[in-house]
């Protein structure tokens, strides 16, 4: 292992996001609040650090290795979290929480601690936004992209930062132009965003705040009240559509915009059973409603779903005051999530699929032993041994979900509450059910530590990080 290089890229990552603190920064001299200090010292001490970490390591000319991409992704978010949280604990949260709500940030989960948002400082909650957007795409595909001196090691870290078939799909044939691509679509994504919500009304402020959170699929709000604070038809829409196409796998995106390939939309076999899915799931959800005379089952079935479903958490009122079927049915549709390749969290609709058609496959072959049936997606044929990958997937997701779950009940949370909580951090997520369902602030120290896990554990895709803690990593 190169310890040196893995010091190398980690102090260029930490000088990265202090130079982030300059947002936060500048608003919090725009609207002449006390918290510049703490930006301010935040940034300084971050590019302080990474610089020493880089030049005491400089002339390392050694290429990355998978390994060594593999620990730098694991310690990075893990010391990003860290890191982010230093702003909270200077204003005056505990470290905990600091940590909990600086970890769902940057993970894209949208679970918080904090309570009365409206009061707080303009300048923490974009901050509080940032995280979200910074580690929606990630910061070290951000690296990759600006950095074409990483070369193969590059790749090496892009294979460990995008896990699932994006990590060996190249959009372009550089590993660094892929990287920008991904990016450049991701910011062409965010100003839109940030326009159409200034136009359905928002202010400056919350439209580049709710923009940030949107298109990371993040679900962080400026307000208590989520994006019910607005109650706004048009501001509700331009969410929905935009929470979509962060849904979405960039990799169709990349196909459309720069190959001109616009049919990708509808024949990508992935996204037709995203699609499929959510309508299916979003009838029944807005029949239930209609049958329980919820108020504006119509406007506030479709919000809440296509908000779970893609993993954003955004809400225009509490989904768990909903009956009960109701709300689980949206909780197990987020275990499904978005695509592959997309800023979404959840298993990924790409797994599902290939399980829904291995099994059919398995039910065929009872009824015709003598046939020969593959696994297609699309035109192309499924390999035998990404089936048992996404198998192995699923059987290590729902051992990590149980051992997780049992240790939040083990804290002293009722049933439903730990469900939800696993389930919603897990998933990257955000809101869930019971005691959590308007934040996480009422929950014990030692479940939000446990929490924390479960949302890198979900954002990592869950191989990232267990073949880090496997002995026989160590002896390579």
């Amino acid at each position: 292992m190169n310890q040196e290089k893995i010091l190398n890229f980690f102090g260029l990552l930490l000088i990265m996001f202090g130079v982030s603190f300059a947002i936060p920064l500048l608003v919090a001299v725009f609207y002449e609040e006390s918290l510049v200090a703490v930006f301010g010292s935040g940034m300084s001490l971050l590019i302080a650090l990474g610089f020493l970490c880089w030049f005491l390591t400089k002339d390392n000319e050694q290429e990355l290795s998978l390994s060594d991409g593999f620990v730098i992704t694991v310690l990075f978010w893990i010391v990003l979290s860290v890191s982010g949280s230093i702003p909270f604990i200077l204003f005056g949260f505990s470290v905990v929480d600091s940590f909990f709500e600086s970890m769902s940030g940057i993970t894209t989960t949208g679970a918080t601690v904090f309570a009365g948002l409206d009061e707080l400082p303009k300048s923490l909650l974009i901050y509080r936004q940032l995280l979200q957007w910074l580690g929606g795409m990630g910061l070290i595909v951000l690296a990759i992209a600006v950095m074409p001196l990483l070369g193969i090691g590059g790749g090496q870290l892009f294979k460990t930062q995008t896990p699932g078939p994006m990590s060996e799909q190249r959009l372009t044939p550089r590993i660094t132009s892929t990287a920008r691509a991904l990016w450049s679509i991701y910011l062409v994504l965010t100003v839109l965003c940030v326009l159409a919500y200034r136009f359905a009304g928002m202010n400056y402020f919350d439209a580049v705040s709710h923009a940030f959170s949107t298109v990371s699929i993040g679900g962080f709000s400026t307000h208590d009240l989520s994006i019910g604070y607005f109650d706004s038809l048009s501001i509700e829409v331009v969410c929905i559509v935009f929470m979509l196409l962060s849904a979405m796998s960039f990799a169709v995106h990349y196909s459309a915009i720069y190959r001109k390939q616009v049919l990708k939309y509808f024949y990508d076999p992935e996204l037709r059973f995203f699609i499929s899915a959510l309508i299916v799931i979003l009838s029944l959800v807005c029949l239930s409603l209609i049958s329980n005379n919820i108020e504006d089952p119509i406007r506030n079935g479709i919000f809440q779903t296509v908000s779970i479903l893609t993993t954003t958490g955004f809400l225009t009122e509490e989904y768990s005051s909903w009956p009960t079927y109701v709300s689980f049915m949206l909780l197990v549709g987020a275990f499904i999530g978005a695509c592959s390749g997309s800023v979404g969290g959840g298993i990924k609709s790409w797994r599902i699929l290939i399980m829904l058609k291995h099994a059919y496959k398995q039910i065929f072959k009872i009824i015709h032993p003598d046939s020969i049936n593959t696994i297609k997606l699309g035109k192309k044929v499924v390999d035998s041994n990404v089936s048992e990958a996404v198998w192995g997937f699923f059987s290590i997701y729902i051992i990590s979900f149980m051992v997780l779950f049992l240790l939040v009940l083990a804290t002293g949370l009722d049933f439903i509450s730990a469900f939800s909580a696993v389930g919603a951090c897990l998933n990257n997520l955000g809101p869930g059910l019971g005691e959590i369902a308007s934040n996480y602030a009422s929950v014990p120290s030692a479940t939000k530590l446990i929490l924390c896990f479960a949302m890198i554990l979900g954002r990592l895709e869950i191989f990232t990080f267990l073949v880090v803690l496997m002995p026989a990593f160590w002896r390579r």
